[in-house]
Order: structure tokens, then sequence, then C-alpha cells
């Protein structure tokens, strides 16, 4: 196992760049979550620590060895695709033995380790079988065995889950987390799925247009997101942004008008343009008037609760999401009061995008 720590990494694609001024540090045995939206770099990452990419600048380690210049095979780095890439033609067995054979491992290491890594992922009695003859999870089981039979120093995972039905994949995720915990070396995992990164990492890295936008724990990130782009990105359903203008003593939309918590008036100036942000849970139905008068544009029931999308009547490109009890019975068009927690309110800088409030200490 080891470390991982990319100073300053960019790859450059002709006159385009994939990434930019990449700087993070995996420390031993953590696992860590590359996410963001589709383009925005994460698996050109990945593959430059593979050593299938070669950065066009910076510099790139594995424990205290720079690797710019060490080809891929050399690495000792192992690294599971989308699509698995077992071979067809060779039995789970085989494909879990191929890196090891390929390295001249002797007979009683081989049988060893494909039995260890059976028995770890629960595929001992799949082991007889050829790729065609699996389910997708089993197909993604062996990747997995594969690449742990290795024992490299690192694991990269490039979206192993997308391929699986949404049931399987909250179970595979699950089977991961565990396995993780329990062989313990140093992971990098790709994905696009922001419930995946918030109940695997570690620490989180969000990235977009190659560039990184904020590096820190799932709680950390959803509750203190630095920006725009990762408030909006984070969470599920997203948080709302409103855009508003500071009256003086509160946010003016749409001709409504949320107050402004007393301790916040003296940092802002009035007639200042600001984006409000404020998540689904932070937005309750008022028995009375409440902040903001809106109307119910789509109902989604979801079991436990549900999803309701509301817009304002003067503003209806504006669309909201708060979260209700399943018992509650909302038509479209239904007159809905809401009361915003304004100790959970974000403010956003309109051009950049950069939280001004609460403001990062």
């Amino acid at each position: 196992m080891a470390r991982v720590r990319l100073e300053d990494i960019t790859r450059r694609f002709s006159k385009s760049v994939a990434i930019a001024d990449i700087s993070f540090e995996v420390p031993d045995g953590e696992f860590w979550v590359l996410v963001g939206p589709s383009g925005c770099g994460k698996s050109t990452i990945l593959r430059t620590i593979a050593g299938l990419d070669a950065a066009t600048s910076g510099n790139l380690y594995i424990g205290d060895t720079l690797v710019n210049q060490i080809p891929a095979r050399q690495r000792d780095v192992a690294m599971v695709f989308q699509n698995y890439a077992l071979y067809p033609h060779m039995t789970v067995a085989e494909n879990i033995a191929f890196g090891l054979k390929m390295r001249r491992a002797d007979s009683n290491t081989l049988q060893e380790r494909i039995e260890t890594v059976a028995q770890i992922l629960d595929i001992a009695h799949l082991l007889d079988r050829k790729p065609r003859q699996l389910s997708g999870g089993q197909q993604q089981r062996v990747a997995l065995g594969r690449a742990i039979a290795r024992q490299p120093q690192v694991f990269l995972l490039d979206e192993p889950l997308s391929n699986l039905d949404a049931q399987l994949r909250d179970g595979t995720r699950s089977e991961l987390k565990q396995l993780h915990q329990r062989v313990g070396i140093t992971t990098i995992y790709v994905t696009h799925d922001q419930v995946e990164a918030m109940t695997l990492a570690d620490q989180i890295v969000i990235l977009e247009r190659g560039t990184i936008q904020q590096i820190g724990t799932p709680q950390s990130i959803y509750a203190q997101p630095q920006n725009r782009m990762v408030a909006t990105f984070l969470g599920s359903p997203a948080m709302n942004i409103l855009p508003v203008t500071y009256t003086g003593s509160g946010f003016a939309i749409a001709g409504q008008t949320i107050p402004c918590p007393a301790a916040l008036q003296s940092k802002l100036v009035p007639r200042q343009q600001l984006d409000l942000g404020i998540r689904p849970e932070h937005l309750q139905i008022s028995p009375d008037s409440g902040h903001l008068i809106t109307e119910v544009s789509l109902s989604e029931p979801l079991g436990k609760e549900t999803l309701v999308r509301v817009t304002l009547p003067s503003q209806r490109s504006l669309i909201l999401n708060l979260q209700v009890s399943p018992h509650l019975n909302l038509r479209q068009g239904d007159r809905l009061p809401l009361t915003l927690d304004l100790t959970h309110l974000f403010l956003f800088d309109p051009g950049t995008g950069d939280r001004l409030y609460p403001k990062s200490y």
C-alpha cells in the first residue's frame, strides 16, 4: 500500500486542456472519490495515475517514488474499468490469476491467492465458469478479484458500478465499502453518481471543467459547499438556488420578500444581486402565509416521502424542490406557502458562483 500525491498535474490534448493544475494527496489506505459531471476530467486523472495517459506537466508520486517516467505495467497499481475487461475465453479462476501469471508467480501462490480472493468476494462457486455465464454483478466481483489478487499498492476504480441495475448497485456499493475496510488498500474511485461519492468516500474531490472545486469529507462538503456548483451538485434533490435582490431588510424575488437574518444585514448592500441557496430539507410548508407563496407543479411519491416541485406564481421558470410527508395529498396548482429555515441560508456571487455566506474561516 502507498500514498498517492499529485503536484500541479496538467494534461493537454491538442489544443484542449483536460485537467489543469490538479494537486491532492491520498494518504495510505484511504478511499477517495473523484466526482463531477461528464467531461470534468475525473477519468483522465485516473488514467494519468495508472500511466495510461502521460501528464503534460506536473509530478506524480506513488509512495515516495516519482512515477512520471515509469510505464503503467511497472507502477504496481490495479485498475477496474466500467466494462470489467474480463477475458471471455478464460474461467473466473484464470481471470483472477492472470496478473499474477504475468508476474511469473509460482503455482502455490496462484492457488492460494485465487482461493483467498474467492472467499473474500463469495465467488468460490463460480471459479470454473466463463464470463458469459455470469451476471453483471458477478462479473464486477471477478474484476475486483483480479485486482485484489495482485496485491497492488493502489486500486483505481473507473465507474465500476455504472453497468449494474439500481438495486444491485446499492448492494454492491455496500460490499465494496466493506471490502476496502478489510483489505485496506489505497483506493481512488471515479463516479458521476454523487450518492456513491457520499456513501463510499473518506474524502471527495469535486471537479468541473478539469479543475478541482473542493476537497473534503462528504459531511463537510455537503454542509459547507465552497461555491454554487458544489452546492447544486452534491445533494439529492439538489440545493435550491433563487436569484434575489437585497432590499436592505430582506431578499426580493418575483414580487415576494424573504427575511434577511439581522446578523447578516450589515454585511450586504441594498440592491445587491445574489443567488440565495436553501436545501430542500430546510423548506417547510407553513400553516399561514410563510416566506414564499408557491404553486405545486409536480408531486413525486417516493415511499417514505414525497418530492414536490413548486414554482413562484409570477416566475414559473424557477422550480424549487422540497420533501414532504407521503400522507400529504398535493395536486398540481395547489397554493403552498413555504417557510425557509433562515439559519441554513447560503448566498453565492451570481457572477463567479463563489460562496459569500456563510464565510469560510
